[in-house]
Formats: C-alpha cells, sequence, structure tokens
C-alpha cells in the first residue's frame, strides 16, 4: 500500500478560518464544543476531543465551482492543529466508522462514474490503489458512508522524474 497518501485538507485552507475567513458558502463558520467521538478535524484528521472548541462550516473540496464540486459540512479544531502527515496506513478518523465511501474522480474535478462504493476501513487502502491505478483517475475521496461528508483526499505517490531531474544524464 506504499503507493498511496492520504491527505488532509491543505494548511491554506485551514489558516483562512483560522484568521477569520469565510467558508464556501461565504459565512463565518459556526463555533462548537466537541460531546466527543463524531467530529473528525479534516487538518490533523484526529478527532476533536470533548470538551474542546470546533469550527463547523462548509467545505469543498474542488478548485473551482461546477456542478460535481460536492459542498458539506465538515469540522475543524478551532484552535490550530498541525496537518496530518503519518507513515500509518489509515489516517486515525477513518477508524471510526466500519465504513467509509470511496469514489474516484478525474482531471476535470468530476466524479468517475462506476467507481464510489461503500468500502469496509480495511478495504480503503487497496480499492483506493486499484482505482488510481486506472488512467482515468486522478485522486479519490473518501467520504462518510452515511452523511457522505468529506473526510480526506487519497492520491497517487508519485515516483521522482530522476530522467527529467539529470540524474540519468
Amino acid at each position: 500500500m506504499n503507493n498511496i497518501q492520504f491527505s488532509a485538507m491543505p494548511t491554506a485552507d485551514a489558516e483562512a478560518l483560522w484568521s477569520g475567513g469565510r467558508d464556501a458558502y461565504g459565512r463565518l463558520p459556526e463555533t462548537m464544543i466537541s460531546d466527543g467521538p463524531g467530529h473528525p478535524c479534516r487538518h490533523c484528521l484526529r478527532n476533536i476531543g470533548a470538551g474542546e472548541e470546533l469550527f463547523v462550516f462548509a467545505y469543498r473540496p474542488f478548485p473551482e465551482l461546477q456542478p460535481y464540486a460536492e459542498t458539506g459540512p465538515v469540522f475543524l479544531h478551532k484552535q490550530p492543529c498541525q496537518r496530518y502527515s503519518s507513515d500509518e496506513v489509515l489516517p486515525p478518523v477513518l477508524t471510526t466508522s466500519p465504513d467509509f465511501i470511496v469514489r474516484g474522480y478525474g482531471e476535470s474535478d468530476r466524479i468517475v462514474y462506476g467507481t464510489g462504493a461503500v468500502t469496509p476501513i480495511d478495504r480503503i487502502p487497496s480499492y483506493a490503489a486499484e482505482l488510481l491505478a486506472r488512467p482515468d483517475i486522478a485522486y479519490v475521496h473518501v467520504r462518510s458512508a452515511r452523511n457522505n461528508c468529506y473526510q480526506c483526499r487519497i492520491d497517487k505517490i508519485k515516483a521522482p522524474a530522476l530522467a527529467e531531474a539529470g540524474a540519468l544524464a
């Protein structure tokens, strides 16, 4: 499974909200207090602990508006947190449910029909790798199987282009 990488919300997106920015609908994020599990932070990809403040806001993990640019509610620690980066097979937030929707998107940021599947957590890495091996799949989203909320993105790890760097010259 070393050929895939789980990616959290970009730090620039989180920093914009922490600095008073607006969400995908042009609204300020709402502040809530976590009551425990069920509030996964999309930046650190960990659950927000009971009693911690969090933002809930509309998030669109796509570069521009278009018919397939799904927007939905997500959570973020109200206080800045470290962006997820780990060698773990699954980010911690993907171990809190028995399954998730795994779906492929093309270079045009549109859903590739037929790729979406409710996937048991132990099959997420292998199914994502299978999708990313296809030439028509640019990246994969992991979404809640119950509410369709965006969780994280999965990309293919690109091998360094040694020839382009002049290493083979």
